[in-house]
């Protein structure tokens, strides 16, 4: 064994200091990965402390459940721990340091009598290393605690532990440092009342109020005294239990008019007046009105001093005014009343609120029955208002077809009580016997029918409520179909395409996908205004009750689509959806009137406006050929005279159909309409002519002629239809409206040619007709005058003008 040298002594002293230092860091390290839960625990614990948490649930109760807690999470950290040896910490050293210098000064030569060249060279070899171990240093911990704590509970408690002692409420050093410049100021307060929050009224600062003031009931009123003790006091008369009130801080509600007293070396006194809080007040407006569809639509008025919360419309059976005949003897069956939640604006604090009901009830069992309506409001305090109750009978939808009327009578009784059954299966037998003379002779019909009574007779009274709903939405399947035949199935289609080009707008289709949608949108219009024509004549007869209807022409229900498609084009969605929301409205309002007989100005148009497409397809033919015989003279030149011979034959036919129409003559437009019919009926001659002749550019020049005079002939039946509509409403006194007696583009009523709405609400619903009609009328003027829109939606904005 060979002596240390110097500059190994010296490392070894270097090495044992690290040493030392190497295994407190690796303890700490060790210490805090297996005991860092007890320490979120103790952290949870001060949290509880600083807010007071023992106070709430017993102070016993709350070291108990810190104690457990703790106790487990430090057996838990026990089981974890491993105690380090000082071999690990100078291993840790080591690791740190080239060549692991620590480990060789701990080294020895295997063979002692080594001569002294070894060992001269093993001293080099020691010194070098201890100059290396001589620049180690101890390793900071490395606790790592990432995946012992995934959730970050460590950090989450010292957060909460640092806010508790910052703003928690057992830590008074702000309220002492106050307190103490306070004290040191002379006696001083502060105070504010809180209204209820349902008032929506802003906090009132005590010093900023006059002496004499009002405040909402059960407002809270906080009061501050600061100073030395008995420098300040508080009298109050503002509750029940009115006293003076020792102490520093003090918090009371206002129950009756009083005074406010803060008593000291200078005294304020408030005259406080309670703001009552009333109870909400309702009203209905005006009675139950119905909706073409069959919407019932209720007005109503709701106030209250501080705003409605709530507000909720009941409908039940009015049995004293139930006549008690027919299937109405017996009693009625339990039933749920109607509850119409009504919703109401997002700022319901407004003093007054008017709105209007509109919900389908058609099929309730309730509809078309005597009703009471009661309209109830609520306000933040819980206190209820409720108007006076309403009587009438439940709007629904109206049925003109005698059997879908009777199925539906059928249907209400039954809904009415069970002990009915036997009655609703006689008359279901009785309205399907015979089918061959009903609804032409419908077998499918009647085997419905057939078999409904048969399910009737099955059960019987002792029907449960499911078979009574199935027989009930049955019967009222089987009257839709009758009443609308193939017009619901047509109206359907009609608010399918109008929902898909809706969406369009909102998703920003492409142009083709706008085309096929505008496609699709048209044939269901088509489509639908065909059925309610077919059935529109019928149903005005059968109510005889006098309705207001409206005409509109294709041509204009096409013009006001191609502008739709145009702006969707164009990427102006805002104004397309614009005129989609009137084309809808249009859709859905409009009412295709027939006159009595066949030879009627409306049937008139209507064939019109056929024999004017017919001609502008066969212009559109006769031009084609014009462009074949252009392209080959000689090839097509005997082609073209089969060909015009054809045309002529079509030229005639349309001549004589022309002919054969008559349009009514009454003078004034009657003798104009009827001039340019027979003027378009000779220009029809001349191009049957031209074509027999081959000269199929003077054909198409006479074509051009009969289509203008066709128009003009059509518009001047139209402007004597709307005349005679208005002369025979004079001339009846049924009180009838035409659709052309001066309306606007959506069919309102425009000046005072009207003769009063369906009901007779006065001139009121007139005023306000012309009201919205002014309206839109300057708004189209505003769109027209501005020279920055295109020339083609000015063109189609004074179109609109027009029809004002």
């Amino acid at each position: 064994m060979t002596d240390k040298t110097p500059i190994q002594i010296a490392a070894e002293k270097h090495v044992g200091r690290i040493v030392r230092h190497s295994f407190a860091f690796l303890y700490v390290e060790r210490v805090a990965q297996a005991f860092w839960l007890c320490f979120v625990i103790l952290c949870v614990g001060l949290v509880g402390l600083l807010w007071n948490v023992p106070a709430v649930i017993g102070r016993l109760p709350f070291a108990s459940i810190c104690a457990v807690l703790w106790s487990a999470s430090f057996a838990l950290g026990l089981m974890k721990f491993q105690r380090p040896t000082r071999s690990q910490a100078r291993a840790r050293i080591d690791a740190n340091l080239q060549n692991r210098p620590l480990q060789a000064l701990e080294d020895s030569l295997s063979d002692a009598d080594e001569g002294p060249a070894t060992r001269a060279l093993w001293q080099i070899h020691l010194n070098r290393m201890a100059e290396a171990a001589q620049q180690a240093s101890a390793p900071l911990p490395q606790i790592r605690l990432a995946a012992r704590d995934p959730y970050a509970l460590r950090l989450i408690a010292v957060g909460a532990l640092i806010m508790s002692a910052l703003f928690g409420p057992s830590v008074d050093w702000r309220a002492g440092t106050a307190q103490r410049n306070i004290i040191a100021a002379g006696p001083a307060w502060e105070g504010w009342i809180e209204p209820p929050a349902h008032t929506g009224k802003p906090t009132l600062y005590l010093a900023d109020l006059p002496q004499s003031f009002a405040a909402p009931a059960a407002s809270k009123v906080i009061i501050r005294l600061y100073g030395e003790e008995d420098a300040l006091k508080l009298r109050q008369t503002v509750t029940e239990a009115a006293q003076d009130q020792a102490g520093s801080s003090h918090e009371f509600a206002l129950e009756k008019n009083g005074e406010i007293e803060i008593k000291g070396d200078k005294d304020q006194l408030w005259s406080v007046a309670l703001l009552p809080d009333h109870a909400p007040v309702a009203r209905l407006v005006g009675e139950m009105e119905r909706a073409v569809s069959g919407e019932m639509r209720q007005a109503f008025l709701l106030s209250d001093d501080f705003g409605v919360t709530r507000a909720e419309l009941t409908i039940s059976t009015d049995f004293d005014a139930v006549q008690a005949r027919y299937g109405y003897k017996v009693a009625q069956e339990p039933r749920v009343d109607i509850r119409l939640e009504i919703p109401l604006p997002r700022s319901a604090s407004a003093a007054e609120i008017e709105g209007l009901v509109a919900e389908n009830l058609s099929q309730h069992p309730f509809s078309g029955l005597p009703v009471q309506v009661n309209l109830t409001a609520w306000d933040g305090a819980g206190m209820r208002g409720q108007a006076e109750p309403l009587f009438g009978i439940l709007p629904g939808r109206r049925f003109f077809d005698p059997l879908a009327a009777a199925l539906i009578d059928v249907r209400r009784e039954l809904l009415w009580s069970r002990e009915n059954a036997p009655r609703a299966s006689r008359v279901i037998r009785a309205i399907s016997y015979g089918q061959d003379e009903i609804n032409g002779g419908d077998q499918a019909l009647f085997l419905r029918l057939r078999s409904i009574a048969g399910l009737i007779e099955t059960d019987g009274q002792s029907m449960t409520k499911a078979t009574v709903d199935e027989v009930a939405q049955s019967l009222w399947d089987i009257a839709i179909e009758l009443e609308d035949g193939e017009l619901s199935e047509a109206l359907e289609r009609l608010r399918r395409a109008q929902d898909r080009l809706a969406q369009a707008m909102r998703d920003g289709a492409t142009d083709e996908e706008i085309a096929k949608l505008m496609q699709e949108l048209r044939a269901a219009s088509d489509a639908y205004i065909r059925q309610l024509a077919e059935q529109q004549s019928d149903q005005d007869t059968q109510s005889g009750q006098s309705q207001e209807t409206r005409d509109i022409t294709g041509d204009q229900l096409q013009e006001l689509m191609d502008r739709i498609q145009e702006l969707m084009t164009q990427g102006r969605m805002a104004e397309a959806q614009q005129l989609m929301q009137m084309l809808n409205e249009l859709l859905e309002n409009m009412q295709v009137t027939q006159g009595a007989g066949q030879g009627s100005a409306g049937e008139a148009m209507e064939n019109l406006q056929e024999t004017l497409r017919d001609q502008q397809q066969l212009n559109d033919d006769t031009f084609s050929e014009l462009q074949n015989q252009f392209g080959d003279q000689g090839e097509q030149g005997g082609q073209g005279d089969q060909d015009g011979g054809s045309l002529s034959d079509r030229q005639q036919a349309l001549r004589d159909g022309l002919g054969s129409q008559s349009a009514p003559s009454q003078g004034g437009q009657g003798d104009a309409a009827g001039e340019a019919l027979e003027g378009a009926e000779n220009s029809m001659s001349d191009a049957e002519q031209a074509l027999r002749d081959n000269d199929l550019a003077g054909a198409l020049d006479s074509q051009a002629r009969a289509m203008d005079l066709l128009r003009q002939g059509m518009q001047a039946l139209q402007d004597q239809q709307s005349q005679d509509g208005t002369g025979q409403s004079e001339q009846d006194g049924q009180g009838q409206r035409s659709a052309q007696n001066g309306q606007d583009p959506l069919g309102r009523g425009a000046g005072d040619q009207g003769n009063g709405a369906l009901g007779g609400e006065g001139s009121n619903e007139a005023d306000a007709g012309r009201r919205q009609a002014k309206d839109l009328a300057d708004e189209i003027k505003r769109r027209s005058a501005q020279q920055d829109r295109d020339a083609n939606e000015r063109d189609y904005l004074n179109r609109l003008l027009d029809r004002f």
